[in-house]
């Protein structure tokens, strides 16, 4: 029987602060082989744990990084993008009136609409399902009935991460669980 071969762009390194936690929780900070690599030798983490699987040149061999942790830590007290993908993920990916959960066909809805001189920020977009934002259309809320769950507001970086944790990536390799807290009892 023949031994199989692992690709290393199968091999993905996750990406720790130097508080050695995880940069971001969704997307999970995740750093392909050549970019950990290039990373290690240019000395800006340190390993933390490594694969089976090795990669070799001429005249070396290294094993493949799966955990790392940065040298310099990287402060997450700057703002966040007002992005589409960031809206959904403060408000869940979840409806904000009817509190469906939806991670494919979400939209934005302005609370107070655009022609009734509602702006485009943090303040004013919610996430909300396609059927209840044509209900809505471009009513006020009061005049619809319909009223978000949560007052819309700008998040900060670490709450963005702290709801990034309730959705898990499809694929976890086993070094990386003791830095990544999905649904985990700790023992006492």
């Amino acid at each position: 029987m023949q031994a199989v071969r692992q690709s290393p762009d199968g091999c993905p390194a996750l990406v720790l602060n130097a508080d050695f936690r995880p940069l971001s929780y969704f997307p999970l900070s995740l750093w392909s082989w050549q970019d950990t690599l290039k990373a290690v030798f240019l000395d800006r983490v340190d390993v933390v744990a490594e694969y089976e699987l090795e990669v070799r040149s001429v005249s070396s061999r290294i094993r493949l990084p799966s955990v790392v942790s940065l040298k310099s830590y990287v402060n997450h007290a700057r703002k966040p993008a007002f992005t589409r993908f960031n809206v959904f993920l403060r408000d869940s990916f979840a409806c904000q009136y009817c509190g469906k959960p939806d991670r494919e066909g979400l939209t934005f809805d302005h609370v107070i609409p655009r022609s009734r001189g509602g702006k485009t920020t943090w303040d004013n977009i919610v996430a909300a399902c396609s059927p209840c934002n044509l209900r809505k259309g471009g009513k006020m809320p009061r005049d619809a009935k319909m009223w978000p769950a949560h007052t819309p507001r700008q998040p900060n970086m670490f709450e963005l991460n702290e709801k990034g944790r309730a959705f898990p990536p499809n694929y976890l390799h086993e070094s990386w669980h003791d830095y990544l807290y999905w649904d985990a009892e700790l023992e006492s």
